[in-house]
C-alpha cells in the first residue's frame, strides 16, 4: 500500500509543477461589489459570455458566447497581460470562459461570482 500512495503524492507533485509551468497567471473569482469599484477607474477588458446574449453591465467591451471563445480570439485584446473580468447570467458560464482564456494565455482572469444577477442585485 506504501508504493501506491507514493505514486499517488508524486503524482500530484508532477501535476502541479506541470500545471504552473504551462500556466502563470493569475486567475480570481470576484464579488459583484469588487467590479463596481473597479469600474471607477476601469483598467479592465469586460466580457459577457451569456447564451442566449442578455443585457449587459455597462462598460461591457465584448460579448462572445462561452462555447466560442477560442474560436473569437481575434475579439479579445492582444495583449496577454490585459486584465478580463469574464461574466454571464449566474456565474457558470463565465468559470468555463474563464478556463478557456487561461488555457489562450491570459494571465491575469477574473470571474464575476454569481454574475449579472448578483452584480444587478447591489444598491
Amino acid at each position: 500500500m506504501k508504493l501506491h500512495s507514493h505514486i499517488f503524492v508524486g503524482f500530484l507533485i508532477g501535476f502541479f509543477l506541470f500545471s504552473s509551468a504551462v500556466w502563470a497567471g493569475e486567475y480570481r473569482v470576484i464579488e459583484p461589489s469588487e467590479l463596481k469599484a473597479m469600474q471607477a477607474n476601469k483598467d479592465f477588458f469586460l466580457l459577457d459570455v451569456h447564451i442566449p446574449e442578455q443585457v449587459h453591465i455597462p462598460g461591457t467591451d465584448a460579448f462572445i458566447d462561452y462555447r466560442k471563445i477560442k474560436e473569437n480570439a481575434d475579439k479579445l485584446p492582444g495583449d496577454k497581460k490585459t486584465k478580463i473580468v469574464v461574466y454571464c447570467r449566474s456565474g457558470s458560464m463565465s468559470h468555463r470562459a474563464a478556463y478557456d482564456l487561461m488555457e489562450l494565455g491570459y494571465t491575469h482572469v477574473y470571474d464575476l461570482s454569481g454574475g449579472m444577477r448578483a452584480f444587478n442585485a447591489i444598491p
